[in-house]
């Protein structure tokens, strides 16, 4: 019993991400929620919400026989990189400096284990 949420194109790095998902991976979702809840990191709010959806992808997939969604824990939580926008910002006698804005593409996986 598995349910699968994906989000692309974070504006937000992947390593940046990967230190937050290390604190919610192998976790069950009630437990996870609360500690993102008081995670003072931007990257805390966004992987709330794609957890927030797997446990409700979950609910959608099978229904009835998810009595408490509490009861799930997260399986699987993957950061990858996404592309990077480059931007150039001018510097002294005339040269350009890249800025590299970087993504990532997130995937956690919730259910049941059995």
């Amino acid at each position: 019993m598995q349910a699968i949420a994906r989000a692309r194109y974070i504006r937000s790095s992947a390593r940046k991400m990967r230190q937050v998902m290390d604190l919610v991976r192998g976790r069950n979702v009630e437990e996870a929620l609360n500690i993102l809840r008081f995670t003072h990191k931007k990257d805390a709010l966004i992987l709330e919400k794609i957890i927030r959806s797997a446990v409700a992808n979950a609910q959608g997939i099978y229904g009835d026989r998810i009595h408490d969604p509490n009861e799930l824990s997260i399986l699987e939580a993957q950061c990858g990189d996404g592309p990077i926008m480059k931007r150039i910002r001018a510097r002294a006698m005339g040269r350009a400096y890249r800025i590299r804005k970087r993504t990532c593409h997130v995937k956690v996986v919730v259910g049941k284990d059995e």
